[in-house]
């Protein structure tokens, strides 16, 4: 067995946008996240049918692997009223119900006016009770080892934010790299008991700076230079539900 911690929590709303961090979080069997990439705003026509919600790739939204600027925006959403306030330097800041059409429509007339011509367009938001705007098909839940952070920080030599990979859990305690060979292992996550699916592929989103919104640093190259392969973290399914919290233990196999 493989003991380690949760460090830390985060859900992402809205795809793309800000993370925002939690103190814990209820996993239920075979669910998501709690309240992660409910809403994504399309870049042009997705083909998303609210009334039959499928999988659509995420170069069909606003996303940082090919929208940098989508960073400058700094976004939280409050989830009893569903009002989402945004706040971008030199921009009016806003806020408005996405449970509303007039709220999505008024966030992505806002978006629309920060991003200009960095974005297709035009801008919609999209959303579906029960549907998640996630990178893969089940992608559920997201770990990150804080460590394989660390060692693509000594090979490149300059510190990496791990929200550049935009997890929903940081483990703490792990050997770095641990799981990209614990596929198919169960993985205990305080009271909660889920199973490692896939790796993580890396993108072109890890390319940006979460606070600058700047393309700084090819993650994607480093990854396969230093250590031949571009994973950085698991998607694992929840088998058995519980609330999790920061410094539950988080456990391979056992």
């Amino acid at each position: 067995m493989t003991e380690g911690r949760i460090a830390s929590l985060w859900r992402h709303p809205v795809k793309g946008f800000t993370p925002e961090r939690l103190a814990g979080a209820a996993l239920t069997a075979g669910g998501f996240f709690p309240c992660d990439r409910i809403y994504a705003v399309e870049d042009g026509p997705s083909g998303f049918d609210p009334a039959a919600p499928a999988f659509v790739p995420k170069q069909k939204f606003t996303v940082l692997a090919k929208i940098a600027e989508v960073a400058r925006a700094r976004t939280a959403y409050d989830e009893p009223t569903g009002v989402l306030s945004a706040t971008a330097e030199g921009r009016p800041a806003f806020s408005g119900a996405l449970t509303t059409p007039e709220g999505r429509e008024a966030f992505a007339a806002w978006l629309a006016d920060l991003l200009g011509e960095a974005a297709n367009g035009p801008l919609k938001v999209v959303e579906a009770p029960g549907h998640r705007f996630t990178d893969h098909p089940q992608g559920h839940v997201s770990i990150v080892n804080l460590a394989s952070v660390r060692a693509l920080e000594a090979k490149i030599g300059r510190p990496v934010d791990p929200l550049r990979f935009r997890a929903n859990l940081y483990v703490e305690g792990w050997p770095a790299w641990i799981e990209n060979e614990a596929v198919g292992a169960e993985v205990r996550l305080g009271p909660a008991r889920a199973k490692v699916f896939k790796p993580i592929v890396r993108c072109a989103a890890t390319h940006v700076d979460p606070t600058t919104a700047e393309r700084d640093m090819d993650v994607v190259r480093a990854l396969h230079d230093h250590f031949g392969h571009l994973f950085c973290g698991v998607y694992v399914e929840v088998l058995e539900g519980g609330a999790v919290a920061e410094g539950d233990a988080a456990e391979i196999g056992g």
